[in-house]
């Protein structure tokens, strides 16, 4: 919905997805032919200029007489998706609303960011009827009174299913006192970068360690990578924005590299299928790790061993024991059939 400086649009009249449409609509559909099962969640980075302070696509906060048209549009957004067949499962209020130096960008405090769910927000998806999930904050673990603001707003919380945090900032353990505060609400991580080039070795080894063992110990539902694929000139990206990002694929003309992050997310993706449950295992300083029930019935249990030998793993299941080891420097996934 841009136009043109100094005017507004308050009925949306001009919002289009003629841009979505010319790449990423195609590429989504694609994707739901392949696993119409996945979901999707949507992150705004910045409303459209004319309804920010600073009329900038970078930083500038959303000025207080639109927010109800920003909660509308949202609302148009998503039911346009739905329309093409693509639904929203979730979306999550502001990508970062403490960095306001990404282009685009937007800061919003935790006040405004509740009362804008409270009295916007979450009234404008409740008239239009819509199930998507509205998540809070996606920034870092080392802000989690951003989110207990948000939370501690009861006429907020009503409408909020969860948070979501990156890890740029923090540690990821900061989340279980979030959890605890609110067991009721959900916590999600999604989103962590790897610079290119990367770096093998150390890159696996603290994702391994803070994502996919790290968040699920400390209750996120989800482990996102950013980003899935590139090009060799780490393209295409905003003007302002990540010139450094390494996806998980690297596209050159047909010929595809695996980066780290596809193999990070391919010792979990690959056996802890949708449903699954985390259950206990004995945290270990020495052994990170983390283990699942999967709806089949089967235990995964992943593990990373961060030293430079190879260690002994004891694993005690209903009674039967197992020992294995676990190679140097090594992230390892095993799968345990109960039948």
């Amino acid at each position: 919905n841009d136009i043109a400086p100094g005017a507004e649009d308050l009925k949306l009249v001009n919002f289009s997805l003629q841009e979505d449409e010319n790449d990423l609509i195609p590429i989504l559909k694609e994707i739901l032919v392949i696993n119409p099962d996945i979901k999707l969640m949507g992150s705004p980075w910045s409303p459209p200029a004319w309804m920010k302070t600073n009329n900038h696509t970078i930083g500038g906060s959303l000025k207080s007489e639109y927010f109800e048209v920003y909660a509308n549009y949202f609302v148009k957004y998503i039911e346009a998706m739905a329309a093409l067949g693509i639904h929203l499962d979730a979306i999550t209020v502001q990508n970062e609303p403490l960095h306001p130096g990404n282009n685009p960008s937007l800061y919003m405090t935790p006040e405004d960011q509740a009362k804008f769910v409270r009295e916007n927000l979450g009234p404008a998806f409740r008239r239009a009827g819509l199930k998507t999930k509205i998540v809070i904050y996606d920034h870092n673990a080392d802000r989690v009174d951003y989110p207990m603001t948000v939370l501690n707003d009861e006429g907020a919380a009503e409408y909020i299913d969860g948070t979501a945090f990156h890890l740029y900032g923090g540690e990821i353990e900061n989340l279980a006192a979030l959890h605890n505060a609110f067991p009721d609400k959900h916590l999600y991580f999604t989103e962590q970068w790897i610079g290119s080039p990367g770096d093998f070795k150390t890159d696996f080894s603290w994702h391994m360690k803070n994502l996919i063992i790290g968040a699920p110990r400390n209750w996120c539902r989800t482990v996102l990578e950013w980003n899935l694929s590139s090009d060799i000139n780490l393209e295409p990206h905003t003007n302002g924005g990540c010139t450094e990002c390494l996806g998980a694929l690297t596209i050159d003309n047909g010929n595809i590299t695996r980066n780290p992050a596809y193999y990070i997310i391919g010792h979990a993706a690959k056996f802890v299928q949708p449903g699954s449950r985390r259950i206990f295992s004995t945290a270990s300083d020495s052994m990170p790790n983390v283990a699942y029930l999967t709806p089949n019935g089967n235990i995964v249990l992943i593990l990373l061993n961060e030293e430079n030998i190879a260690k002994s793993v004891n694993l005690e299941i209903d009674g039967a024991n197992f020992n294995f080891l676990v190679e140097p420097a090594c992230g390892t996934t095993y799968v345990f059939n109960k039948s």
